[in-house]
Protein backbone atom coordinates (compact mmCIF):
# COMPACT_ATOMS: atom_id res chain seq x y z
CA UNK A 1 0.00 0.00 0.00
CA UNK A 2 1.58 3.69 -0.82
CA UNK A 3 1.19 6.05 2.64
CA UNK A 4 1.76 9.59 2.91
CA UNK A 5 2.60 10.61 5.70
CA UNK A 6 3.63 14.61 6.04
CA UNK A 7 6.37 15.57 8.82
CA UNK A 8 8.78 12.50 8.07
CA UNK A 9 11.52 14.04 9.71
CA UNK A 10 9.98 14.91 13.03
CA UNK A 11 9.15 12.69 16.19
CA UNK A 12 6.03 11.09 15.13
CA UNK A 13 6.39 11.39 11.28
CA UNK A 14 9.60 9.25 11.77
CA UNK A 15 8.42 6.65 13.98
CA UNK A 16 5.32 6.30 10.99
CA UNK A 17 7.91 5.86 8.22
CA UNK A 18 10.04 3.34 10.17
CA UNK A 19 7.33 1.41 11.38
CA UNK A 20 4.73 1.49 7.64
CA UNK A 21 7.81 0.61 6.08
CA UNK A 22 9.23 -2.40 8.27
CA UNK A 23 5.39 -3.74 7.51
CA UNK A 24 6.29 -3.93 3.79
CA UNK A 25 4.15 -0.21 3.22
CA UNK A 26 5.41 2.11 0.25
CA UNK A 27 5.64 5.14 2.08
CA UNK A 28 6.06 8.79 0.55
CA UNK A 29 7.62 10.73 3.24
CA UNK A 30 7.29 14.96 3.11
CA UNK A 31 9.38 17.24 4.91
CA UNK A 32 10.83 20.68 4.76
CA UNK A 33 14.05 19.04 6.25
CA UNK A 34 16.09 16.65 3.97
CA UNK A 35 16.31 13.61 6.49
CA UNK A 36 16.98 9.90 6.08
CA UNK A 37 12.80 9.24 6.58
CA UNK A 38 11.89 12.18 4.10
CA UNK A 39 11.62 11.43 0.56
CA UNK A 40 10.37 14.12 -0.86
CA UNK A 41 11.39 17.96 0.25
CA UNK A 42 8.90 20.70 0.54
CA UNK A 43 6.18 22.54 1.98
CA UNK A 44 2.51 21.66 2.65
CA UNK A 45 1.89 24.97 1.55
CA UNK A 46 2.49 24.05 -2.14
CA UNK A 47 -0.69 22.98 -3.55
CA UNK A 48 0.94 21.96 -6.70
CA UNK A 49 4.11 19.79 -4.78
CA UNK A 50 0.86 18.38 -2.41
CA UNK A 51 -0.07 17.06 -5.40
CA UNK A 52 2.20 15.85 -7.08
CA UNK A 53 3.34 13.70 -3.73
CA UNK A 54 -0.27 12.63 -3.35
CA UNK A 55 -0.53 10.52 -6.80
CA UNK A 56 -1.67 6.75 -5.98
CA UNK A 57 -1.53 7.23 -2.53
CA UNK A 58 -4.39 5.20 -0.44
CA UNK A 59 -3.44 6.69 2.94
CA UNK A 60 -2.83 9.47 4.61
CA UNK A 61 -1.01 10.94 7.83
CA UNK A 62 -0.72 14.18 8.95
CA UNK A 63 1.92 15.08 11.72
CA UNK A 64 3.24 18.57 9.92
CA UNK A 65 2.60 21.52 11.94
CA UNK A 66 4.24 24.00 14.07
CA UNK A 67 3.95 23.59 17.43
CA UNK A 68 3.32 25.10 20.41
CA UNK A 69 7.64 25.67 21.03
CA UNK A 70 7.69 27.80 17.76
CA UNK A 71 4.92 29.95 18.97
CA UNK A 72 7.54 32.93 20.33
CA UNK A 73 9.42 32.90 16.88
CA UNK A 74 7.12 32.12 14.65
CA UNK A 75 4.52 34.69 13.12
CA UNK A 76 0.95 33.58 13.63
CA UNK A 77 0.77 33.73 9.55
CA UNK A 78 2.98 30.96 9.38
CA UNK A 79 0.83 28.90 11.85
CA UNK A 80 -1.60 29.82 9.96
CA UNK A 81 -0.20 29.15 6.73
CA UNK A 82 1.31 25.82 7.65
CA UNK A 83 -1.46 24.46 9.83
CA UNK A 84 -4.59 25.81 8.10
CA UNK A 85 -3.62 26.24 5.04
CA UNK A 86 -1.42 23.05 4.18
CA UNK A 87 -3.96 20.94 6.12
CA UNK A 88 -6.58 22.01 3.15
CA UNK A 89 -4.16 21.27 0.09
CA UNK A 90 -3.80 17.65 1.85
CA UNK A 91 -7.45 17.38 2.21
CA UNK A 92 -8.27 18.96 -1.19
CA UNK A 93 -5.63 16.86 -2.81
CA UNK A 94 -6.68 13.53 -1.07
CA UNK A 95 -10.40 13.82 -2.45
CA UNK A 96 -9.18 14.29 -5.75
CA UNK A 97 -6.39 11.13 -5.42
CA UNK A 98 -9.24 9.34 -4.42
CA UNK A 99 -7.14 8.76 -0.87
CA UNK A 100 -9.36 6.21 1.49
CA UNK A 101 -8.04 7.12 5.10
CA UNK A 102 -6.54 10.59 6.70
CA UNK A 103 -5.49 10.73 10.00
CA UNK A 104 -4.69 14.02 11.18
CA UNK A 105 -2.58 14.29 14.20
CA UNK A 106 -3.84 16.75 17.00
CA UNK A 107 -3.33 17.64 20.27
CA UNK A 108 -4.71 18.37 23.78
CA UNK A 109 -3.57 21.54 23.28
CA UNK A 110 -6.47 22.61 21.48
CA UNK A 111 -8.83 22.24 24.94
CA UNK A 112 -6.37 25.40 25.85
CA UNK A 113 -8.16 27.46 29.05
CA UNK A 114 -10.74 24.56 29.05
CA UNK A 115 -8.00 22.71 31.49
CA UNK A 116 -7.60 25.22 33.86
CA UNK A 117 -9.79 24.65 37.03
CA UNK A 118 -11.24 27.87 38.81
CA UNK A 119 -9.42 28.12 42.48
CA UNK A 120 -11.05 25.31 44.61
CA UNK A 121 -12.65 23.56 42.30
CA UNK A 122 -11.63 19.60 41.35
CA UNK A 123 -9.25 18.73 38.59
CA UNK A 124 -10.50 18.52 35.28
CA UNK A 125 -11.68 15.30 33.61
CA UNK A 126 -10.62 15.80 29.72
CA UNK A 127 -13.14 13.57 27.26
CA UNK A 128 -13.81 14.75 24.00
CA UNK A 129 -17.07 16.17 25.21
CA UNK A 130 -14.86 18.85 27.16
CA UNK A 131 -15.24 21.99 24.72
CA UNK A 132 -12.43 23.28 23.27
CA UNK A 133 -10.85 26.91 24.44
CA UNK A 134 -7.71 27.26 22.38
CA UNK A 135 -5.35 29.62 24.31
CA UNK A 136 -2.22 30.34 21.66
CA UNK A 137 -2.27 30.57 17.85
CA UNK A 138 -1.63 26.93 18.03
CA UNK A 139 -4.50 25.56 19.64
CA UNK A 140 -6.55 28.03 17.32
CA UNK A 141 -5.07 26.56 14.24
CA UNK A 142 -5.03 23.46 15.20
CA UNK A 143 -8.76 23.68 16.15
CA UNK A 144 -9.20 24.73 12.27
CA UNK A 145 -7.45 22.26 11.15
CA UNK A 146 -9.08 19.17 13.27
CA UNK A 147 -12.80 21.13 12.08
CA UNK A 148 -11.41 20.96 8.39
CA UNK A 149 -11.26 17.37 8.17
CA UNK A 150 -14.37 17.21 9.76
CA UNK A 151 -15.57 18.86 6.75
CA UNK A 152 -14.32 16.88 4.13
CA UNK A 153 -15.84 14.23 5.78
CA UNK A 154 -19.45 15.75 5.48
CA UNK A 155 -18.78 17.02 2.11
CA UNK A 156 -16.95 14.85 0.45
CA UNK A 157 -17.18 10.89 2.03
CA UNK A 158 -13.20 11.42 2.98
CA UNK A 159 -13.15 9.12 6.07
CA UNK A 160 -11.00 11.38 8.69
CA UNK A 161 -9.41 10.82 12.35
CA UNK A 162 -8.34 12.96 14.06
CA UNK A 163 -5.80 12.15 17.17
CA UNK A 164 -5.57 14.73 19.83
CA UNK A 165 -2.11 13.39 21.40
CA UNK A 166 -0.84 14.02 24.77
CA UNK A 167 3.19 14.58 25.59
CA UNK A 168 5.67 12.33 23.66
CA UNK A 169 8.47 14.48 23.00
CA UNK A 170 11.76 13.63 24.70
CA UNK A 171 13.09 17.36 25.10
CA UNK A 172 12.64 18.88 27.89
CA UNK A 173 9.93 20.94 29.60
CA UNK A 174 8.93 23.94 27.98
CA UNK A 175 8.31 25.47 31.81
CA UNK A 176 11.16 26.69 33.18
CA UNK A 177 9.58 26.23 37.20
CA UNK A 178 9.06 22.61 36.44
CA UNK A 179 12.72 22.48 34.72
CA UNK A 180 13.99 23.94 38.24
CA UNK A 181 12.07 21.70 40.54
CA UNK A 182 12.25 18.32 38.81
CA UNK A 183 14.53 15.60 37.47
CA UNK A 184 13.68 15.28 33.98
CA UNK A 185 12.99 11.55 34.10
CA UNK A 186 10.91 12.27 37.05
CA UNK A 187 8.65 14.81 35.47
CA UNK A 188 8.22 12.71 32.81
CA UNK A 189 7.15 9.50 34.91
CA UNK A 190 4.61 12.08 36.90
CA UNK A 191 3.14 12.96 33.49
CA UNK A 192 2.17 9.68 32.70
CA UNK A 193 -0.87 9.90 35.23
CA UNK A 194 -2.13 12.42 33.02
CA UNK A 195 -0.55 13.81 30.03
CA UNK A 196 1.89 11.76 28.63
CA UNK A 197 2.04 8.82 26.02
CA UNK A 198 5.26 6.99 24.75
CA UNK A 199 5.51 7.61 21.03
CA UNK A 200 5.14 3.45 20.32
CA UNK A 201 1.31 3.95 21.70
CA UNK A 202 1.03 6.95 19.44
CA UNK A 203 2.11 5.29 16.39
CA UNK A 204 -0.30 2.25 17.11
CA UNK A 205 -3.11 4.70 17.58
CA UNK A 206 -2.28 5.90 14.19
CA UNK A 207 -2.44 2.57 12.42
CA UNK A 208 -5.68 1.45 14.50
CA UNK A 209 -7.17 5.04 13.15
CA UNK A 210 -6.06 4.20 9.65
CA UNK A 211 -7.49 0.61 9.93
CA UNK A 212 -11.09 1.88 10.75
CA UNK A 213 -11.23 5.66 9.71
CA UNK A 214 -13.85 3.60 6.61
CA UNK A 215 -16.03 2.41 8.86
CA UNK A 216 -16.05 5.22 11.74
CA UNK A 217 -16.19 8.46 8.94
CA UNK A 218 -15.48 11.08 11.04
CA UNK A 219 -13.99 10.47 15.25
CA UNK A 220 -12.07 12.91 17.23
CA UNK A 221 -10.15 10.91 20.29
CA UNK A 222 -7.71 11.63 22.87
CA UNK A 223 -4.35 10.00 22.73
CA UNK A 224 -2.75 9.64 26.13
CA UNK A 225 -1.11 7.39 29.13
CA UNK A 226 -4.06 5.31 30.37
CA UNK A 227 -4.83 7.02 33.92
CA UNK A 228 -5.33 4.88 37.05
CA UNK A 229 -7.58 7.66 38.13
CA UNK A 230 -11.60 7.50 38.29
CA UNK A 231 -13.66 10.96 38.11
CA UNK A 232 -14.46 10.53 41.63
CA UNK A 233 -10.78 11.11 42.33
CA UNK A 234 -10.35 14.73 40.87
CA UNK A 235 -11.08 16.29 44.39
CA UNK A 236 -8.83 14.70 46.10
CA UNK A 237 -6.43 15.02 43.10
CA UNK A 238 -6.33 18.66 42.75
CA UNK A 239 -6.03 19.21 46.42
CA UNK A 240 -3.36 16.63 47.78
CA UNK A 241 -2.24 14.36 44.58
CA UNK A 242 0.63 12.30 46.49
CA UNK A 243 -2.06 10.61 48.72
CA UNK A 244 -4.46 10.06 45.73
CA UNK A 245 -1.94 8.38 43.52
CA UNK A 246 -0.64 6.25 46.66
CA UNK A 247 -3.76 5.03 46.93
CA UNK A 248 -3.72 3.88 43.15
CA UNK A 249 -0.57 3.01 43.02
CA UNK A 250 0.78 1.81 46.32
CA UNK A 251 4.15 1.14 45.40
CA UNK A 252 5.40 4.34 43.53
CA UNK A 253 6.35 5.90 46.70
CA UNK A 254 8.98 3.63 47.65
CA UNK A 255 10.50 4.13 44.36
CA UNK A 256 10.41 7.63 44.34
CA UNK A 257 11.63 8.06 47.65
CA UNK A 258 14.98 5.68 46.78
CA UNK A 259 15.63 8.11 43.89
CA UNK A 260 14.85 10.99 45.55
CA UNK A 261 12.15 12.03 43.22
CA UNK A 262 8.69 13.85 44.19
CA UNK A 263 5.10 13.71 42.87
CA UNK A 264 3.88 16.85 41.96
CA UNK A 265 1.47 18.27 45.19
CA UNK A 266 -1.78 18.72 43.02
CA UNK A 267 -2.81 17.80 39.19
CA UNK A 268 -5.28 19.96 37.66
CA UNK A 269 -5.83 17.62 34.92
CA UNK A 270 -6.24 14.35 34.01
CA UNK A 271 -6.33 13.15 29.56
CA UNK A 272 -8.95 10.27 29.65
CA UNK A 273 -8.30 7.58 26.16
CA UNK A 274 -11.15 5.53 26.74
CA UNK A 275 -13.29 6.52 23.48
CA UNK A 276 -9.82 5.49 21.84
CA UNK A 277 -9.62 2.04 23.47
CA UNK A 278 -13.13 0.89 23.03
CA UNK A 279 -13.47 1.79 19.52
CA UNK A 280 -10.05 1.25 18.27
CA UNK A 281 -9.81 -1.27 19.91
CA UNK A 282 -6.53 0.59 21.39
CA UNK A 283 -4.36 -1.04 23.86
CA UNK A 284 -1.44 1.11 25.08
CA UNK A 285 1.15 -0.11 27.03
CA UNK A 286 3.18 2.23 28.31
CA UNK A 287 1.13 3.67 31.80
CA UNK A 288 1.96 4.93 35.40
CA UNK A 289 2.53 1.60 37.17
CA UNK A 290 4.28 0.04 33.67
CA UNK A 291 7.12 2.50 33.86
CA UNK A 292 7.49 2.53 38.00
CA UNK A 293 7.80 -1.40 37.50
CA UNK A 294 10.63 -0.86 34.81
CA UNK A 295 12.16 1.79 37.09
CA UNK A 296 11.96 -0.68 39.63
CA UNK A 297 14.34 -2.80 38.02
CA UNK A 298 16.24 -0.42 36.56
CA UNK A 299 15.16 -0.66 32.76
CA UNK A 300 14.56 2.29 30.56
CA UNK A 301 10.91 4.01 30.66
CA UNK A 302 11.17 4.67 27.17
CA UNK A 303 9.87 2.36 24.44
CA UNK A 304 12.50 0.88 21.96
CA UNK A 305 11.39 3.16 19.25
CA UNK A 306 11.40 6.25 21.61
CA UNK A 307 14.92 5.33 22.02
CA UNK A 308 15.71 5.01 18.11
CA UNK A 309 14.76 8.14 17.30
CA UNK A 310 15.83 9.72 20.11
CA UNK A 311 15.60 13.59 20.53
CA UNK A 312 15.32 16.45 17.99
CA UNK A 313 14.55 19.82 19.07
CA UNK A 314 12.24 22.33 17.31
CA UNK A 315 14.56 24.72 16.92
CA UNK A 316 17.81 25.16 14.88
CA UNK A 317 19.34 27.74 16.75
CA UNK A 318 19.87 27.89 20.68
CA UNK A 319 17.87 30.20 22.36
CA UNK A 320 18.79 32.10 25.46
CA UNK A 321 15.10 32.05 27.03
CA UNK A 322 15.39 27.38 27.49
CA UNK A 323 14.76 25.15 25.07
CA UNK A 324 11.04 26.37 24.08
CA UNK A 325 9.95 29.93 24.81
CA UNK A 326 6.72 29.84 25.22
CA UNK A 327 4.54 33.10 25.21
Amino acid sequence: MRVLVTGSSGHLGEALVRTLRDSGHEVVGLDILDLPFTTHVGSITNRAWVRRCMDGVQVVFHTAALHKPHVAIHRRQDFVDTNITGTLNLLEEAVTAGVGSFVFTSTTSVFGDALVPAPGDSAVWVTEDLTPIPKNIYGVTKAAAEDLCQLFHRNHGLAGIVLRTSRFFPEEDDDKAMRDAYADDNLKVNEYLFRRVDIADVVDAHLLAAQHASELGFRRYIISATTPFIPGDMQDLRANAPLTVRQVVPDYEAEYNRRGWKMHPSIDRVYVNDWARRELGWQPLYDFQFVVDRLKVGQDIRSPLARLIGSKGYHAETLAQGPYPVK
